[in-house]
């Protein structure tokens, strides 16, 4: 019986104008889908012109400039619906999505529907359950006592997966779905008799202990930042009084 890892996957992954989910917008996004390891990786790409100018720190990691997506990018409402409903016939299919650090890019998502198409990640699952698999949840846990930062290039490094046109959409997935195969082949002894669905929801409460020792971490050395402990999306804030 062929492992979750050595089977088809998907992978989605974001290039926005900043880190905050509920403000910042997409600008680039890229669903990567491959059958078998090593076979043919079939992306498809969007570019966004959000709308909102983009700022400089932000272009100068996704080399994406504001006129350049007003020449080039599409209007927002379509590219969210057409991402929406490509990520629930995945999950309709049973693949697994390979989301790199997935509480940034499937909650920025989330808030970009609900902006644009007055909806949700939820409602175009419906009753689906998507199933995800974090690359950087599942390192985090298996391998908690390795020293050292933990992005995509270092995982990559890590893994010994190549890494080309780091920040562009559809690299970072691809690169970010080869990790999660070749975490599965590392820890083969600790993987194989899981299912995606068993893992995934192993990864919510993996990432929740992450979030407690990164939030007590913090709070030893007076920093203020909030640690969420939601995964792999981030519940609707609440809406002001």
């Amino acid at each position: 019986m062929t492992c979750w890892y050595e089977g088809p996957l998907a992978a989605f992954d974001t290039e926005t104008t900043g880190v905050d989910v509920e403000t910042d917008r997409i600008v680039s996004a890229a669903i990567v889908v491959q059958d078998t390891p090593g076979g043919r990786a079939r992306a498809t790409r969007w570019l966004v012109d959000p709308g909102v100018p983009i700022p400089e720190e932000a272009t100068r990691i996704h080399g994406l400039t504001e006129d350049q997506l007003h020449r080039t990018g599409r209007w927002p409402a379509p590219v969210m619906e057409e991402i929406g409903r490509e990520l629930a016939d995945l999950t309709a299919a049973g693949r697994p999505l390979v989301v790199m650090n997935a509480p940034f890019d499937l909650t920025l998502l989330d808030r970009e529907l609900r902006r644009h198409r007055a909806s949700s990640l939820p409602h175009y699952l419906g009753s689906r359950p998507m199933c995800v698999l974090d690359p950087r949840v599942l390192d985090k846990h298996l391998d908690r006592y390795r020293k050292g930062r933990r992005t995509l290039t270092d995982l990559c490094a890590q893994y010994e997966v190549e890494l080309t046109d780091a920040h562009d959409a559809a690299a970072d997935a691809l690169a970010a779905l080869e990790v999660v195969r070749a975490v599965g082949r590392r820890f083969a002894a600790r993987l194989e008799r899981l299912s995606p669905a068993e893992l995934h929801a192993l990864q919510a409460v993996w990432h929740a202990a992450q979030a407690r020792g990164l939030q007590a971490w913090f709070t030893r050395n007076g920093t203020p930042e909030a640690v969420d402990p939601a995964w792999p999306l981030r519940p609707e804030l609440p809406a002001a009084a």
